[in-house]
């Protein structure tokens, strides 16, 4: 909004509507909702609102399309490719105030909440039924948040990832209009698969004001493990094999020697600095015996020079807090440094592959970083680390960026595994999509004719 009047008109419409206290212009509010966790560059909305509950949301909706004003929904801010960042100014609604556990349907395996709550809330609250939510990101974002970039991390290799833990979504559209995209049967034939298209689609169809997701039994034992390997070539070929022998792996990633070798430094590790897997098996307590004993034979045989196992609590926590903080033990050995997180996924057959090439272009590039990946479903990230005020260096990791893109979709891969588009995968839509992108523009003029809903993201 340029025109300082109709600004002051529109702020004043949303106190009358939501009252004073829950809509602010106050510069440093302004600012904290102007950016997120990526390396893009920053953007002021005009105004901060929050909303609590569906019907305020229609309002704020209605008065956007009045006055011709886009409108951002906006999480934890922990997004990586400017999916939250308002480029286009207007109105972003924080959903901060609608954050609660609505219902635990433990008999269905379902859960309803509100798109504020994150997941470390959701996690304590199932705790109490013997429940659990499978989809881990890593960060504490919101469920919201989550469902819009389609999430997934350490736990899809078993479980899937966001858009299959989506039973039903409620769903403010740009008119003001409030849908439910499904229900809460365990499938259906009925209709067009509405959860499939507003998953992912990063606020650019709707606001998310309810989530119905599903949710599943705590496994009654879990062990993890931490095996170190010759190459990575060999550490994707165990994984490849332990799968291929049906064990229950529920979580396998992939680090390499640089990401080790930051982790030690800020988890205070003492890790060997060799590519090596972070694994977690879920299953009873005889049958993961009897897997461990195969798991063993198999890595053995892909030159694993040791294997760890951790069965108590504390140990497990170690283990995967350690691979959780990657990220920030690069931002933390790195200070006054940005982070770009890439983030492609690829047939696990290219892996191996990809993860080599991956490598040679950082090391090209002259910047500093590291490798790792949910190797049990192809994806996998380099955090690289540079100076955002550097145009040398932003284009040396565009550089890089460009090249693992390129390589994945020559193989049948995807520029983002779960991340999102946001703006910083949107020049590759066309070359990824071809027609289909045609199609998807469609619908999102069909939705949002007036192009109000996050402009400029994921579609140009």
């Amino acid at each position: 909004m340029q025109d300082t009047g109709r600004q002051m008109e529109v702020v004043e419409k949303l106190r009358e509507l939501l009252s004073a206290d829950r809509v602010t212009v106050n510069e440093t509010m302004l600012e904290q909702h102007s950016s997120d966790e990526s390396y893009h560059a920053a953007h002021l909305p005009d105004v901060v609102v929050f909303p609590k509950d569906a019907e305020e949301v229609s309002e704020i909706m209605k008065l956007g399309a009045r006055y011709d004003i886009p409108v951002v929904p906006y999480g934890y801010g922990s997004s990586l490719e400017a999916s939250v960042i308002p480029y286009q100014g207007g109105i972003t609604i924080d959903f901060a105030n609608m954050n609660r556990i609505l219902e635990v349907r433990e008999d269905d395996f379902l859960v309803k909440v509100q798109p504020g709550a994150t997941r470390s809330q959701l996690e304590k609250e199932l705790k109490k039924y013997g429940l659990f939510f499978t989809v881990d990101p890593g960060a504490d974002a919101t469920l919201g948040g989550m469902a819009a970039t389609n999430a997934s991390g350490t736990t899809s290799v078993r479980y899937g990832i966001m858009r299959d833990q989506v039973r039903d979504l409620e769903v403010v559209l740009a008119d003001g209009s409030i849908i439910h995209t499904g229900s809460m049967a365990a499938k259906s034939s009925s209709g067009y698969n509405l959860n499939g298209l507003f998953v992912g689609s990063e606020g650019t169809l709707g606001c998310f004001t309810e989530l119905t997701l599903k949710v599943i039994g705590i496994p009654e034992h879990i062990m993890a493990a931490r095996a170190e390997f010759a190459s990575v070539d060999d550490a994707v070929d165990a994984v490849i094999a332990v799968m291929q022998a049906g064990i229950p792996i529920a979580r396998v990633e992939l680090v390499d020697e640089e990401a080790i070798r930051q982790m030690n430094r800020y988890s205070e590790t003492d890790y060997q600095e060799v590519p090596t897997l972070f694994l977690e098996l879920h299953g009873n307590e005889a049958g993961l015996q009897h897997d461990v004993q195969f798991m063993e034979e198999i890595v053995s045989d892909r030159n694993c020079s040791q294997i760890e196992f951790e069965t108590d609590t504390a140990g497990r926590n170690k283990l995967w807090e350690a691979r959780h903080h990657a990220a920030y033990a690069f931002i933390h050995n790195h200070p006054g440094r940005k982070q770009m997180v890439t983030d492609v996924c690829v047939p696990i057959s290219e892996l191996a592959g990809a993860v080599r090439d991956a490598r040679e272009a950082v090391e090209a590039s002259g910047l500093s970083g590291g490798i790792v990946g949910h190797v049990g479903d192809g994806n996998y990230h380099i955090l690289l680390m540079l100076d955002p005020s550097n145009p040398m260096e932003i284009e040396k990791a565009d550089r890089v960026n460009e090249r693992i893109v390129s390589y994945a979709l020559e193989r049948g891969g995807t520029c983002t595994g779960e991340h999102g588009v946001g703006t910083g995968k949107q020049k590759y839509q066309e070359r990824e999509h071809g027609e289909a992108l045609r199609v998807m523009k469609k619908i999102k003029r069909a939705l949002d004719p007036d192009d109000l809903l996050n402009p400029g993201k994921i579609i140009e």
